[in-house]
């Protein structure tokens, strides 16, 4: 990916634009207890308070509103674990469109149902990046779906950028600002905005241990396939894109990891000290802190709180975890 073809401000600007209806600007929330626990000041955007309670809903709804009606009329189609699957739902129900969602065999229950409620159409898959990639190439032959990748998107992207806008103006003067990385949608959308706004801000990372392809592709210097991912973290057990990449490259300061013990703990702290409902995924980045992955000593940090879709009957915590 050339640097002229890289996302700008302009693209998330117009993005906000595009999405603005249709999206709620999420709260940010802070807490005494865990700032004392750490030594920094956190501001947490609450994305799982969003539509479909994830930020999905910014990048599927900017991907989806962008489509000509021509493209629009086909109907559209993407493979997803849920969140991206609900939002691209949610975002064709809007426009009126046919959805056409791949999903993992063995995909969480409440995020297969959230998506059966919004109106896509599921197909379901061997649980591998190249299951998936197998069987919306299938879907999108026999329908003629316009495919609206997760994060190999250049509007989902831009689209997943406007969290990074709404924190910067509502926690102003921030040190740094983390976000999970998957596929690496979010993380090139927040990279772009907020370096652009604050060239001095540092964007970090944050990845499970068992899915770490972006740490080790940023320390390598090339891009490296995900493999065989082992984490509680669904959301994040996708591999990089090149483009994904070339933005990380451009925008990313440093990718933490953390091991699963430590995501279940940072998710119970989150749950009770905001009083709300984080999954695995969202609380990777402040497991990092927690777990002394990254100093943020004396900083103002802000952390996208990615999604809120838990399955209540498989928790990763018991008594006294």
């Amino acid at each position: 990916m050339t640097h002229e073809t890289l996302l700008t401000l302009a693209d998330v600007e117009a993005a906000r634009g595009r999405i603005g209806p249709h999206v709620r600007r999420t709260p940010v929330l802070t807490s005494d207890v865990l700032d004392g626990a750490v030594g920094a000041r956190l501001f947490f955007k609450c994305e799982n308070l969003q539509h479909i309670g994830a930020f999905k809903a910014r990048g599927a709804t900017n991907a989806v509103f962008a489509l000509s009606e021509a493209d629009a009329a086909r109907g559209v189609a993407t493979h997803s674990s849920g969140n991206h699957g609900s939002a691209v739902a949610r975002a064709a129900a809007l426009r009126g469109l046919a959805a056409y969602i791949v999903m993992p065999e063995g995909a969480a229950r409440p995020k297969v149902l959230q998506v059966e409620r919004l109106g896509g159409r599921i197909t379901y898959s061997a649980p591998t990046q190249a299951g998936r990639e197998a069987t919306v190439a299938e879907v999108i032959a026999a329908t003629g779906a316009t495919l609206i990748h997760p994060y190999d998107n250049r509007f989902v992207m831009a689209g997943q950028g406007t969290a990074a806008l709404e924190l910067m103006e509502d926690a102003p003067d921030l040190d740094v600002v983390m976000a999970p990385i998957g596929g690496g949608g979010l993380i090139s959308g927040v990279s772009t905005a907020a370096k652009a706004l604050r060239p001095q801000i540092r964007v970090i990372g944050a990845e499970p241990a068992g899915a770490d392809d972006a740490a080790r592709s940023l320390a390598a210097g090339r891009l490296i396939p995900l493999g065989q991912p082992d984490t509680m973290a669904d959301g994040l057990r996708a591999s990089l894109s090149a483009d994904t990449f070339a933005h990380i490259q451009r925008g990313v300061d440093g990718i933490a990891t953390v091991s699963e013990p430590a995501i279940a703990g940072a998710m119970r702290a989150l749950w009770e000290a905001l009083k709300i409902v984080v999954e695995p995924s969202s609380a990777v980045p402040y497991a990092a802190i927690r777990e002394g992955a990254i100093d943020v000593k004396g900083k103002r940090v802000g952390i996208i709180l990615t999604g809120g879709n838990v399955d209540l009957d498989r928790l990763p915590w018991g008594p006294g975890a």
